[in-house]
């Protein structure tokens, strides 16, 4: 049978979720991996950590017993007694003993010493094998013939099937344009050195399947020596990075990983449209940007400062001019055309080659002597001499990328020209395409700023402008309003560029002078937009065009002020979300709004929705209503405007921040909020999990932009309003909004979280250069979503990602039960509840009563201890139970593979709770006792243990 095709009883591999941190996104195919794979093979006894892999029959779809299940087991097998081996050579037969998955016996027990380190690396082995099982799963079923769910070739092949035509989906796809973005938010707690050396070793893993036996000798060394090297390598950040740190990891995505994978996704698309579409025209990919935050986000983020963003835009520019030097390079080795043994070429060619050696002066000298021969080769070589530096381009020197991509058009003209149209699509198209991608920027730099910081600018600026009222910030909307309609209709700033002023007024004003300076010297390319956190009324985007305008980023038109980059509204919390519709309306009619968003015939607006805040106000489904019920309405007041709206998705690494399978996530989308501009944030670990070599980066781009692809093609057709369930989902986003919040408000909740979780850890933390609170409050509206999430899932609690559910569920069936059998019926097959039902249920299956009490033994006050441990075990129980009623079985008896991927883990990840519980015991004890230097040496153990649970549960916050 097809994997596709299995029933919700026992979900196919695409939708089950597949390790305890259940990130992302599906078995099948995404980088979160395939443990499970591994779990159908294992007996019981493995399963708790104790033995080495067997096979043994199970049931499972036949094609899930092919060659990478055997290739897993032997992998797994292979590298956990390298790892075993090399400890035991450097006389560490103790921790040897540690290494679980193994043949030899395992050591138990309290662990001391590097024993965290050694199941740390284990789980970072065993996530690694994971992700080359799932490429080679991949490839088997592609080498079978088998669509890939969630690629092109199953993308446009159920487009077909639904009567769209060829020039449909090709109309769709050419209004694709997505956009990754990259951020630096805390959430990788590995080292860039450790995940380059993780890089290694998968290459060496990947070497092992073709290696005869002579080779497996040399690279069982190879294997043992690349291990060693990550042992005696620090794991964990001894210093918090900086931000040029933190950049220059995000750019070795952008310049050595993401341009190959471009290529790659590029071609699938051609492939799989010639295939669906046979004999039609192949349109142009769908197009594919990358943005970045790193040195542009500084939404409580004091050490982003306009040095620091001057210095990204440089970066990021000359790594890209680097990338496509590269590039150029290698085209010119492939188009050496001699003029002895081609037609002659084209005027045009000769003339423009020409042209370029007298505007690239003596630099053209060495190409016009010795490819005299060879004037295609010349060309490209003329064009790599001209391409910009990092400063403003010089004479002779591109100062768009519009000129390149124009002399790439015309080398490829002059390629079919001469009859080598094959080489002008196989080795001049691609460059294109890349130039296209990342101009000469790289990745779009967004600005992003709290709104109450925006308050205290602007009210500074009123200060230097001499006015006599300027508490601006507590002013009520109408007199905001007031003022900000009065300045805007005038050019005049509110300050003279010499005057002082206060350090929020002269940081924004700082950064937009670098922004406008770099619009003035290369134009648009590299800069985003100016996104707004926490956006509550209209003053609070209106505010930033006012201070936009002291920086000469918001100019006098014929027909008023209009301002040069867009500003963007980002509602987070479930109150803000309710009322963004209104928000948006009102921003829209805005004379400046309007004069600046008219860019073609429709206008666009971005909006930003924020999946964690709203989560850690209002819990997983009322979080998910909300955003979903909010980008419905959004779409319809941008629509009755006269524009259209482009949704930046701010999700995070986990289920508790928006996560989950891709392809689900883009199903569950309200119907007409998608038209085919599609943004969406990269965060932390998931940027390595899903990109870390051009291979996997492919397969997530595809993912992603083939989901997005389909969603725009459906969502550009009519379709029947599903509203039937809407009012019982809104009945169970209240009632779980309402369970949530008892929770959290309940009289010494602070008191259990702040003891029951290793959160005082994680605020200590180096995982990042971001404070982990917005305002260094000591509150839990101040604490970032990201240390929230990331303390509940280390003490495997998991409240984040379920609770309230339960109680919702339960109040249904009991107060309307045939609304609660409507709902049964339809939460398998209706999008929004299967996409969130199955986040609740995989958190579910992550939290650990347990562990839960384990970590709840600390708590002092044991009224506290009891109230709140028995309150949320309870709820737990409950919301098992009600999803066991509501798909008529257990999720253990559904879901098999994510029950065993989670025994596989247990036993490790059961020490390393246990361990990191009596290090928070001792370590607080110090603190309490006024001991910082035993509490200093202590933390580093602690730290230790959060990277080593961090690996084993595949999440972090």
């Amino acid at each position: 049978m097809r994997l596709k095709r299995c029933v919700h009883r026992e979900e196919a591999p695409h939708d089950e979720p597949n390790v305890l941190g259940w990130r992302g996104e599906d078995i099948r195919g995404e980088p979160e991996g395939l443990a499970s794979l591994a779990a159908l093979t294992r007996r019981p006894t493995l399963a708790a950590g104790m033995h080495a892999p067997r096979r043994r029959p199970l049931r499972y779809p036949p094609r899930m017993t092919t060659t990478s299940l055997d290739r897993f087991d032997a992998d797994l097998q292979f590298v956990a007694t390298c790892l075993r081996e090399m400890l035991d050579e450097l006389g560490e037969g103790g921790l040897a003993a540690r290494v679980p998955w193994t043949d030899g016996p395992l050591q138990t027990g309290a662990l001391d010493g590097r024993a965290p380190q050694v199941l740390s690396i284990a789980f970072q082995l065993l996530n690694l094998l994971e992700e080359v099982a799932a490429k080679a799963a991949r490839e088997e079923r592609e080498a079978l013939g088998e669509s890939e769910p969630g690629h092109f070739s199953a993308v446009l092949r159920d487009l077909r099937a639904s009567g769209l035509s060829a020039a449909e989906v090709a109309a769709a796809v050419g209004r694709v344009a997505v956009e990754p973005v990259l951020t630096a938010h805390p959430t990788e707690a590995k080292r860039a050195t450790v995940l380059e050396q993780h890089r290694g070793l998968q290459s060496l893993v990947e070497r092992r399947a073709s290696s005869g036996p002579l080779a497996l000798v040399a690279l069982r060394n190879e294997t043992k020596a690349a291990l060693e090297r990550l042992w005696r390598t620090g794991e964990i950040f001894i210093e918090k990075p900086d931000i040029t740190m933190e950049l220059r990891w995000v750019r070795y995505y952008l310049r050595e990983v993401f341009p190959a994978a471009t290529r790659q996704l590029n071609a699938r698309f051609e492939a799989a449209w010639v295939d669906t579409f046979p004999g039609e025209a192949t349109p142009e990919p769908p197009r594919l940007t990358f943005g970045d935050w790193v040195g542009g986000d500084r939404d409580g983020h004091p050490l982003v400062t306009s040095e620091i963003t001057a210095y990204t835009l440089g970066k990021l520019r000359a790594d890209a001019v680097s990338v496509l030097s590269r590039e150029l390079s290698t085209l010119a080795s492939r188009v050496r055309l001699s003029r002895r043994v081609n037609a002659a070429p084209p005027q045009a060619l000769l003339d423009r080659v020409a042209a370029l050696a007298i505007a690239a002066g003596p630099a053209a000298a060495a190409v016009m002597r010795w490819d005299t021969e060879e004037p295609w080769r010349q060309l490209v070589r003329l064009m790599q001499t001209c391409l910009p530096g990092g400063a403003a381009p010089a004479a002779g020197q591109y100062t768009q990328p519009t000129a390149l991509l124009a002399d790439l058009d015309l080398l490829a003209s002059s390629l079919v020209a001469v009859g080598a149209e094959r080489l002008a699509k196989a080795d001049v198209r691609p460059v294109r395409r890349l130039v296209e991608t990342i101009g000469f920027h790289l990745a779009t730099v967004d600005v992003r700023q709290n709104s109450a910081f925006h308050d205290k600018a602007v009210e500074q600026l009123l200060v230097a402008s001499g006015a006599t009222d300027t508490a601006f910030g507590s002013w009520d909307e109408a007199k905001r309003m007031e003022l900000l309609d009065r300045e805007l209709s005038t050019p005049r700033p509110l300050a003279h560029p010499s005057t002082p002023l206060g350090p929020e007024a002269r940081a924004v004003v700082d950064v937009l002078r670098v922004l406008a300076t770099h619009l003035q010297t290369f134009g648009p390319g590299g800069i985003g937009a100016l996104i707004v956190s926490m956006t509550r009324h209209t003053s609070d985007l209106l505010a930033v065009y006012l201070l936009a305008r002291e920086a000469g980023l918001v100019r006098q038109s014929a027909d008023g002020l209009v301002s040069l980059l867009p500003v963007v509204p980002l509602f987070e919390t479930v109150d803000d979300l309710m009322r963004a519709p209104g928000q948006v309306t009102e921003f829209l009619q805005h004379p400046v709004t309007k004069r600046s968003l008219l860019r073609g015939a429709r206008p666009t607006l971005q909006v930003m929705v924020g999946y964690s805040d709203s989560n850690k106000d209002a819990g997983i489904m009322a979080s998910q209503w909300t955003l979903n019920r909010a980008q419905a309405s959004i779409a319809e007041a941008a629509k009755a405007s006269g524009a259209s709206v482009r949704f930046f998705h701010g999700r995070g690494g986990t289920v508790s921040r928006g996560a989950g399978p891709t392809n689900r996530f883009l199903e569950a989308l309200p119907h007409g909020s998608v038209h085919g501009g599609f943004r969406l944030t990269e965060q932390g670990e998931t940027i390595a999990q899903k990109y870390a070599t051009p291979a996997m980066a492919a397969h997530n781009l595809e993912l992603l932009v083939a989901g997005v692809t389909s969603t725009t093609a459906h969502h550009a057709t009519p379709a029947q309003k599903r509203t039937d369930l809407h009012g019982a989902i809104g009945q169970l986003a209240q009632l779980s909004r309402v369970a949530y919040r008892s929770l959290l408000d309940a009289p010494g909740f602070m008191d259990y979280w702040s003891t029951a979780t290793p959160i005082d850890v994680l605020e200590s933390s180096r995982i990042g250069s971001r404070p982990a609170r917005r305002t260094g409050r000591r509150t839990l509206e101040d604490l970032r979503a990201i240390p929230w999430v990331f303390s509940w899932n280390q003490s495997r609690h998991y409240v984040p990602g379920w609770y309230g559910v339960g109680t919702a569920l339960e109040r249904l069936s009991q107060s309307d039960p045939p609304e609660f059998k409507r709902i049964a019926e339809r939460a398998p097959t209706y999008p929004f509840l299967r996409y969130v039902l199955l986040n609740v249920e995989v958190s579910c299956a992550s939290a650990d009563p347990a562990m839960m009490a384990l970590y709840a033994s600390l708590v002092p006050d044991e009224g506290v201890r009891k109230a709140f441990l028995g309150r949320i075990e309870e709820e737990l129980t409950r919301t098992k139970a009600m999803l066991e009623q509501l798909y008529g079985a257990p999720g253990q008896a559904r879901r098999p593979r994510m029950t065993r991927t989670l025994a596989l883990r247990n036993a490790p990840l059961q020490t390393l709770h246990e361990h990191q519980v009596t290090l928070l015991a001792s370590w607080r004890a110090c603190k309490s006792q006024g001991d910082a230097e035993g509490a200093e040496q202590m933390l580093q153990a602690l730290l230790l243990s959060v990277n080593a649970i961090a690996s084993g549960l595949r999440t972090t916050g």
